[in-house]
This record gives structure tokens, sequence and C-alpha cells, in this order.
């Protein structure tokens, strides 16, 4: 890891959002001031992700995001991400495409196979599951001692969560939080130093996973997520390729974003204790709260287009075929919307129109069992513990991709 260097030391032009040191070091925030009040739409030329837009302002992001005729986010034209051709391109043997990265109407079918798994029903039906696991890991804590919240809570609970989800062996839980770390890892990031390290792991994980499907497939009649990708959509089997992309969407998308949530969660009450006070004084307020958590947050910072025509956003014009990068996260802080935007404010009135689930056909399929999670993690902290302490300083990931934590030093006093 390099140093990130000040904002305004370095000329406008070679400012790169892409760089992971800035999100590791917390200086995002500070980029973000100076593009916003200098170059809202701004180009970068010489990113390790090759050339893209930055786009940075919520009327801006939301005007690309649910323009699906002009900006794709199909794989054969770059992907949803940046970088993701490092990723599900280059190599391969590691070509999965996921219908987050399709256009219409390919996308359209494959996200109606999973949709009905994070249907209100289905959310009805997991609650108490969920409830179950949160009990068991908040009983388990120690008191007055320092642990990390990232891995005693937030991994644990959503880990357990997708364990329902896959129909997974509870033996083998500790592999799909593994395989999901592996999922968008770089080399330098702490966890890889070559691809062919991160090759070894998802190959590993493609095995397993195919085996899971032979089964599934020979008994169909399950309600889990696995058993609806494995079969026939609308009559239609998808490719070996096309499971194991819509495999990895579904883990990290169900793990990395509300593991990271959870983590902010107790990080922000520390940070904006009279919100704490509040909360607990008026627990009403709690599904604002989880609201206002995943805009502070933005688990996922961005997502990526590519333009199918010229387009003026801005007031800067978008050229076919260039790349444009939307910062969810940025859009979140965007003080034209959001009054006080980089504070917590759980009883703000437009405290759901963030920009985290994204908006148009995108939106996160599974943006109610998020909040769900949270929800019910709350409910049961707020009934035991007292205090909440945060002990030292958080440790962010080294990533573009994922605004997440590694480890959150907690000390929590029972009732």
């Amino acid at each position: 890891m390099s140093v990130a260097p000040d904002p305004y030391s370095v000329p406008l032009d070679s400012i790169d959002m892409s760089n992971p040191d800035i999100y590791q070091q917390n200086l995002m925030h500070d980029y973000f001031e100076r593009l916003r009040n200098e170059s809202p739409v701004h180009y970068s030329a010489g990113s390790a992700c090759g050339p893209f837009w930055s786009v940075t302002k919520y009327k801006d992001i939301i005007a690309i995001d649910k323009n699906h005729r002009d900006f794709s986010a199909d794989a054969a034209n770059g992907g949803h991400v940046l970088g993701y051709e490092n990723w599900f391109t280059t190599d391969p043997d590691l070509q999965w495409p996921m219908f987050i990265a399709m256009d219409p109407p390919k996308h359209d079918v494959q996200r109606k196979a999973v949709s009905p798994g994070v249907s209100t029903e289905n959310l009805q039906r997991m609650a108490a599951t969920i409830r179950d696991n949160a009990i068991e890991i908040f009983d388990s804590l120690p008191e007055n001692e320092t642990f990390n919240w990232v891995k005693r809570v937030s991994i644990e609970l959503t880990t357990t969560t997708l364990l329902t989800l896959f129909d997974f062996p509870l033996a083998e839980k500790q592999d799909l939080t593994r395989w999901s770390d592996y999922a968008f890892s770089m080399p330098g990031d702490g966890l890889i130093e070559t691809w062919d390290e991160r090759k070894v792991v998802m190959l590993e994980m493609k095995e397993r996973f195919e085996q899971l499907r032979k089964e599934r497939q020979e008994k169909p009649g399950g309600f889990d997520l696995i058993t609806r990708i494995a079969n026939p959509i609308d009559g239609k089997p998808l490719s070996a390729e096309e499971y194991m992309g819509n495999v990895i969407l579904l883990l990290v998308g169900g793990n990395d974003t509300t593991r990271n949530s959870l983590t902010a969660s107790a990080l922000t009450l520390n940070l904006f204790p009279g919100q704490e006070q509040l909360l607990r004084a008026n627990q009403d307020l709690l599904p604002g709260f989880c609201s206002e958590v995943i805009r502070w947050q933005t688990p996922l910072p961005h997502m990526k287009r590519t333009a199918l025509k010229d387009v003026e956003i801005g007031g800067k014009t978008i050229r076919k075929g260039e790349k444009v990068a939307m910062w969810y996260i940025f859009g979140n802080r965007d003080e034209d919307v959001f009054e006080r935007p980089h504070e917590l404010v759980i009883d703000r009135p437009n405290v759901r129109n963030h920009l985290s689930f994204g908006f148009g056909l995108h939106r996160c399929v599974g943006n109610r069992l998020g909040e769900l999670q949270l929800r019910i993690a709350w409910e049961e902290i707020l009934k035991r513990f007292k205090t909440v302490e945060l002990v030292g300083d958080p440790v962010r990931v080294h990533s573009h991709a994922i605004m997440g934590y590694s480890d959150l030093p907690i000390r929590v006093r029972r009732y």
C-alpha cells in the first residue's frame, strides 16, 4: 500500500478515484469535495482500470442509472464495475457473466429467477432464523473485553443468513466468507499478491458449486437461490459460466454489502453519540437508522456503465464507448440533496432516498434482506447491551469496489 496524496496537492486531471489507497486511508470524501467543487463530471485518463468518467452528483447519477438504453452494464461492453475485465474477462477460465452485468432482455429473465428468493413472503419466513442467529451471536460476545466486531458479529450474521439462502452446509460456512473475500480481491490488497492466487481459490469455489448444481438439478423443488439458478429459467438452463457468475453475484451481494453495513452501524453510533441516544429513546426510528447507515456507508461505492452513444451529462460530452463510474458514495453525500451529508441523521425526512441500492432495472434485488438483517440485529443489540463502545480505529479494506472493514475493535456492556 502506498500513501495517497492530499487531493489538493495533485493536478485535477491526475485524480484517479479507482485508486484503492484513497478508500483504505479514508480520504475519499476529501477527494470528492474537490471534484464536486471543480469537476463534478471528471475524466481520468491514466487509471489502472483504464480511462473513465467519474460522475459525482446525485441527479446525474440517477439520470445515468435509469437510462439503460444509452448506458450499458453488459459484460461484453466492460461490465458493471471498474476493473471488471481483470476479474471476469481476461482469464478464459474465469469468464463468468452475472445478471448485474447484462442488459435487457437477458438481465430481466435471470433476475426474475432470483427475485422470489428475496420476496416479502420469503423474508417473513427467514426473519425468525435471522433472529435466532443474531441472538446466538450476541449472547456469545464477551463483556468488557475488546473483540473484532467485523469477525464476531458482521461476518457471522451475514454468513449464517447466506447458509439459509443457499441451503449450504453449516460445516462449510467459512468457505462462503473466504470465497466472497477472494471474488473481488486484487494483487497488493493484503489478501493476494498475484492473480493466480485468486484463480486457485475461484476454481476451488467453482468445483464445489458445480457439485451443488448437480445435486439441486436432481432435486429441483427447493426454494433456495442455488436451486433456482441451477435449474432452467423460463425453460432455458443457464450455461455453466452464467451459473457461476450469478453464484458470485449472490455471494458477494449477500455477504460483503450487509457485512459492511453492520460494521458501519456500530461505528457510526460511536462517531455520532447523540444519534445513539435518540435511537435508544425512540426505537421507532430503527428503520430510519438502518437506511441512514446504508447511505452513510454506501457498501458498494460505485457502478460502471458504458455509453452506447454520445450523451451529455453535467455539461460534459461522454462519447460512445467511454466508461462511466457512477459514484454512489459521493452522490449520497451531495449537500444539494442531503442536509449535513457527512453526518448520521437517523430522522432526516428523506432518509430512504439514498443511492446505495442503485436505481432503475439494476436496483439491488436483495435490498430488503439487507435492511431486515440490520434491523433485527439492532433490535437484539438494544435489548441486551447498555453500551457498544469503539475502543480503537477501524481498519478499512484496500478496494475501490467495496467499502469495507477488516477490523472494528469494540467492547460491550450488558444491562
